[in-house]
């Protein structure tokens, strides 16, 4: 496929918000989830290393 423009390109023959906004939700998730990952992590261990405490 071949774009005239920048604005072209963006929009997508009227696709655009659904093709950019895919790649930000997956980008957006694929920041989150390591991220979110590593904070289950500390609470896991924190708990293992602490049993009585509570959250």
């Amino acid at each position: 496929m071949n774009w005239l423009s920048v604005s072209d390109f963006l929009t997508m023959r009227g696709y655009g918000l659904y093709v950019w906004g895919s790649y930000g939700m997956t980008a957006l998730l694929m920041l989150l989830e390591p991220w979110l990952a590593t904070r289950h992590r500390r609470r896991a261990l924190r708990a293992a290393a602490n049993p009585d405490a509570e959250d």
